[in-house]
């Protein structure tokens, strides 16, 4: 991507992280096989990853007598709830049965109805609530519904990991943006690649599984022109039963191969973003290719990610080069790092960064990343963390 307008400290704002906020949570009385239940609940919802947006990932599983007699989970937009696959599976022993979800049933006409009424008509005796749901149509009215119709209701059951499997959706519904994921892969010494621009490969196979994995799981991932250039990617999962992200360019001036692998939309869609008055011939050979093409007046992260939103999007990744990545952090794009260390070193006084230049220029000023975990993967190190809610 062309280069874009220099950032200074006090331009660099963040909205506050849900995940950081006090857990919703009106009552837990759980035990081991609440929690097994419940984190059964959430690979059941896993099974649809990157397919639901803008609903969350829900599971749901229900128990007579010990017994598991009905799992189910929402597998996308349009398509009943978690709570209606499950009661259809249990049948007739859903009765007086415990119904574990991950997410608060909703008390609300969308485009199926109200689960808290499907759960009422079905019988049940008690619901098991992993996390309250954000959204204002919802928010607690579900479980009031059901407790008002005598149905006993515990919630907060493995909440955290609840929360952290529906990260996206909480922050679409809180701040009106998707979520934003930066990651990049570079060496021991900070390096995303050599002088020369060479950056194949600088993680192992075993993380580049793992990136393939994140992206089946977001709606879109993000690139600048100059990452076509140089690396002409496929930015797809790689696994013909996985979901694939929408594949999403930005270049000001459409400076592009005209032979590129995101180019070919067989198997996944590519949107590209210009400026207005870019080369409009290039624009017409990219739609003949069935590549989507927007024209703004100012093609900006912030820009991008707005209309990510009105997409129905709720998880972006964003795999750029440092110009664009330093940008997309200062405009609030990115929320959350996950950077892979290989353990080898590259060197050069030139050679690329994973972010470009912020404008900070004391160590004071550095951005500490927020809830900060780390883990093995391969012989690489991936680190995962939030950036801060608020900048001082």
């Amino acid at each position: 991507m062309d280069k874009l307008p220099e950032i200074s400290p006090t331009s660099l704002s963040f909205p506050q992280d849900p995940l950081v906020e006090e857990p919703v949570v009106t009552e837990i009385i759980a035990n081991d096989f609440d929690s097994a239940m419940m984190l059964r609940c959430l690979e059941l919802a896993a099974m649809a990853l990157g397919q639901t947006s803008p609903n969350p990932l829900v599971g749901a599983v229900v128990v007579q007598n010990g017994e598991v007699v009905g799992e189910g989970f929402h597998p996308r937009a349009g398509e009943p709830h978690a709570e209606v696959f499950a009661l259809k599976a249990a049948g007739e022993r859903a009765r007086g049965s415990t119904i574990y979800v991950s997410l608060e049933p909703c008390n609300h006409y969308g485009r199926t109805p109200p689960c808290s009424e499907a759960l009422i008509n079905a019988g049940v005796s008690k619901v098991v609530v992993g996390m309250v749901d954000p959204n204002p149509l919802v928010a607690g009215g579900g479980m009031a519904r059901l407790r008002a119709a005598g149905i006993e209701v515990v919630v907060g059951v493995e909440e955290a990991a609840c929360r952290r499997l529906n990260e996206g959706f909480i922050h679409r519904i809180l701040y009106q943006r998707p979520l934003g994921i930066l990651k990049y892969a570079m060496t021991l010494d900070g390096k995303i690649a050599t002088t020369s621009g060479h950056s194949t490969w600088v993680t192992n196979q075993d993380a580049r599984t793992e990136v393939h994995r994140l992206r089946a799981a977001c709606d879109a991932v993000v690139v600048g022109g100059n990452t076509v250039i140089q690396d002409n990617p496929y930015l797809t999962s790689h696994n013909s039963n996985a979901h694939n992200p929408l594949r999403v360019v930005m270049s000001r001036s459409l400076n592009l191969p005209e032979q590129a692998r995101l180019w070919d939309t067989r198997e996944a869609p590519t949107l590209v973003f210009t400026e207005v008055g870019s080369s409009q011939t290039f624009q017409n050979m990219l739609r003949e290719k069935g590549v989507e093409v927007l024209e703004f007046r100012s093609l900006t992260p912030e820009q991008v990610m707005t209309h990510l939103y009105e997409r129905g999007f709720c998880s972006v990744l964003w795999e750029c080069g440092g110009i664009l990545a330093a940008n997309a952090i200062a405009q609030g794009a990115v929320q959350k790092i996950m950077a892979f260390i290989a353990p080898k070193i590259i060197g050069g006084n030139h050679a690329p960064t994973p972010v470009g230049d912020l404008g900070l220029t004391s160590m004071t000023q550095a951005l500490p990343l927020e809830r900060v975990s780390w883990r093995i993967v391969g012989s690489d190190c991936l680190v995962e963390g939030y950036l801060p809610s608020v900048i001082k």
